[in-house]
Parts: C-alpha cells; structure tokens; sequence
C-alpha cells in the first residue's frame, strides 16, 4: 500500500478515540477531549507533528467522517454491535483481561470471539495504513490491539511500528492457555518496540518468542526473518503529577474536600479507596479486612471511615454484575454493625467522579489503599502522592501492582493475606509521623521525576533508535 502524500507523520492507534461526543440543548454535536493521562501526554506530539488518532468512537453501527481536533486528525474506525459484543466484550474483556490479570477470573476462549478479534484488528490496521505518510512513526495502544503491528507492517513496511500493553503480560504458563497464542506473539513481534509496564512482562514475552514464536532472543531483541529487530521493553506509565497537584490546590477543590470532610462526620481517620469496580482490584478482600478491623475494635468506627469509590465498570458482563451485588451486600452488613453511630463507618459510591473531586478526596485520605489481585501499573496511586501535599499521607500498596517496583516506600501487602493487610492498614495510620514524612518525601520524589511526559519521550526516543 503506498503511502498517501499528505498522511500524518505521527499516528495513534488505540480501541477509543481520544475525544467525547456531546450534543447542546439545540441539539448541535461537538466534540471534547476525553480526560485522562494518555490523551494529555500524546496531544502535544500529534500537533507538533500533524498527527493522527485511529480509534472507534464508542457509538456501534455508525460511521463517522475524519475530522480535525486541536491541531490534529480525529480517524474514526466503526464497529457493529456484533463486533462490540465479541471483539471487545469477547476476547477483549472475556478471555484476554482475565488471562492477563492471573486468571483471576476464568478466561473463556470461543472461536467466533477470536474471529471478531483478527477483523477487527485488520479494520484497525489498514485505517492506520491509510492516514501514515510515508515513513511516519505509529504507536499501537493496549490488549485490543495486539494483531495491529504485524498487520500493519505487512502494509507498510516503510513504518516504524511502536506497541504498548498498558496491562500485564501473563506468566508463560498462563499464556500459552491461550489457543491463538502463537497468533498474538507473531502480531505484536510486527513492533519494532514493544513496551510492558514493568521488567517481568517484557521478560516473559521474550522467552515466549524464544521457545513458542521460534525466535532468536539476544539481550532484550528478537530476531526477525526479514532481519530486522524487534525489542521488548520495560517502560512504567505515570502521570501529569504537577497538574494533578496544581488542581489539588485549586481554592474551589480545596472548599470542596473540606465540605466533604463536614459530610463524613470530621473523622479523624480517612481511609480511602478508587478503583473500577473490577475483579482484578481486591475489593472484596479489602472491604472484608476494613470490615473485621471495625467489627474487632481495632479501628474506632466512631473516629474512623473508609471511603470506597468504585468507578462502574462493563455492566453487561455477569462477572461484573455479580461483583456489585457482593460488594453492596458486604458493606451494607458491616454498616449494619453500627447503626447507633448515626453514620457508616464504610462510606461506598459505586460511581464516577470528575477529576476536581477525586483531588478533594486524595486531599483528605490520610491513607490511600491500593491493593489489586494484579495490576499492570495503577496510575491512582501516583495521583494520590501528586494530589497529597500533607507530608505524613500513607500510601498502602499491593505487590501485584506493577506501581510496586516503583513506590518502594508505600506499606506494601499482600491482598491475599487478610490479616496481613489488616496489620498493615492499622500500621501506616499509627506511623510515627517522621516515618511517614519519609516515605511521602520519596514517593513524591519519584512521582514528580518520572511523569507521563517522560514515559512517552523515553518510549518514543527507544523506537527512533530501533530497527536494523
């Protein structure tokens, strides 16, 4: 396929495009950024160098035209019900998210998923094939996407080819449960640069290309037949921390955590929770362990509450459903416990929130608690250290978060071990307060060091490098 003329030089590919529909009261469309770290890392370079987005825009049978969006090309890719419902509610969510988070919950594998999923992923491949100039550098996003690389290449080989999972990869073992195992290792290896969150995911993607793809591996490269190198990598994602603390101290924000702090009776504890209301985040097991710390005195519930955001989160899977229903259940039986006290000790929102009222309540959370079973990064816990300028804040953390090999100064769990979490909740809310001034110095330290920013510089300036 030859290159158009005027194709973009710098093009984007993810499942979402990085824009939101919206329509006024006289009924006109228009189009806004989507909030989120990714987005605002990436904007800049995509004006800078007339780029472009590639993604679907999140209405199913229906196309949209490309079009323009601050400073750069906005290139829908349409997608049917049918195809939402086995590419990406399928494979995407059924059997890749759970294969990759520890089958945490068990992966279902269907062939007519798979088959959605290698459509799909062409679709994708060859609206990037047709908006890239020639030469240009394209940086293929997440688990939907892993067929893109190889497709694309097969295109257009003059491209330098980019990829990033911004989830876990799996252990061998657990990857080659996988039928089509062999079909994603060969798509993502069509990268040039294939990013991982942390050191162990590219470690487990190179020995799977060494004993399963049948590849020569040397150091962190992969030899492919054509000659060419592609590389695996470790490059951890982080956030715009200046902004995120900027909005936390916004006199609007700052009015709004202290009014929250009134709502939730001025305790003088704040445990505080945000996730998606997901399997892979340990919300039962932590809701179990706050539960247990009030039922046994541990934690005063007159003094103390636990503020859990759960962020709703792909309703139409039944996985998902029932999880809610468990959550609603065990809260309600634990505040149930404390009646008398006129308020709950558990203060639940299965709910979304705008960014300006997570920051009020990063503000008030004397102890954030981020434990997942497994998760690729968790950009929360930096948003936490970003927003809290109190130098004695807590940050509980789970192994299993990729953002463990990182804030080596959080009070880290297992979210296994209940008790073991229970000790280390009532830990890092008695710390003295020079051991958690410590570990707050540091982990600001690291945060503001290493920015969402850089994570695209450093990624962007590797896959320069690459190639022969």
């Amino acid at each position: 396929m030859d290159a158009p003329s005027d194709g973009a030089s710098f093009v984007v590919v993810a499942n979402r495009l990085p824009v939101d529909r919206t329509t006024d009261d006289e009924g006109e469309v228009s189009w806004r950024t989507s909030p989120g770290g990714l987005v605002t890392a990436l904007e800049p370079v995509m004006r800078r160098n007339g780029g472009a987005w590639v993604g679907w825009h999140g209405a199913p049978d229906e196309k949209v035209e490309a079009f323009e969006h601050d400073g750069f090309q906005v290139v829908p890719v349409p997608l049917t019900a049918d195809e939402v419902e086995e590419y990406y509610e399928g494979f995407s969510n059924a059997t890749l998210w759970p294969l990759y988070h520890d089958a945490v919950a068990f992966p279902e594998f269907h062939r007519e998923w798979w088959d959605a999923y290698v459509v799909v992923n062409k679709r994708f491949a060859e609206r990037a094939a047709e908006v890239a100039g020639e030469g240009a550098t394209v940086w293929v996003q997440d688990y939907q996407l892993q067929l893109v690389p190889q497709m694309l290449r097969a295109l257009r080989p003059d491209l330098k080819i980019g990829f990033f999972l911004h989830i876990p990869f799996p252990p061998v073992e657990l990857f080659l449960q996988l039928p089509w195992r062999r079909q994603v290792l060969e798509g993502l290896l069509g990268a040039d640069l294939v990013g991982f969150q942390t050191a162990g995911g590219a470690a487990n993607f190179l020995r799977l290309s060494r004993n399963n793809a049948e590849r020569k591996v040397k150091g962190d490269a992969v030899e492919m037949p054509d000659g060419r190198l592609s590389r695996a990598r470790a490059f951890p994602i982080s956030i715009d921390a200046q902004s995120f603390n900027d909005m936390a101290n916004d006199p609007e924000v700052i009015k709004q955590s202290e009014a929250l702090l009134e709502e939730i009776g001025n305790p003088e504890i704040v445990f505080l929770g945000v996730d998606r209301l997901d399997y892979t985040k340990g919300l039962r097991q932590r809701i179990r362990a706050f539960g247990e710390l009030f039922e046994s005195g541990q934690l005063d519930p007159s003094k103390t509450v636990f503020i859990q955001v759960a962020t709703p989160s792909r309703e139409r899977v039944e996985e998902y459903r029932k999880l809610r229903d468990d959550i609603d259940l065990l809260v309600g039986r634990i505040n149930s416990h404390t009646a008398d006290l006129g308020r709950d000790p558990i203060v639940y929102r299965h709910a979304s929130f705008g960014r300006d009222m997570m920051a009020a309540m990063y503000r008030i959370a004397d102890v954030m608690v981020v434990t997942p079973l497994r998760d690729g990064m968790n950009l929360v816990a930096k948003e936490y250290i970003a927003c809290h300028d109190d130098p004695e804040g807590a940050l509980v953390l789970s192994e299993f978060a990729g953002a463990a090999h990182e804030l080596k100064q959080a009070y880290m769990v297992n979210p296994y071990d209940i008790n073991g979490m229970k000790d280390t909740l009532l830990k890092a809310a008695a710390d003295s307060p020079a051991n958690r001034r410590r570990r707050m110095r540091a982990l600001r330290k690291q945060v503001f060091t290493h920015t969402i920013d850089k994570w695209a510089d450093d990624f962007l300036t590797e896959l320069r490098g690459t190639g022969h």
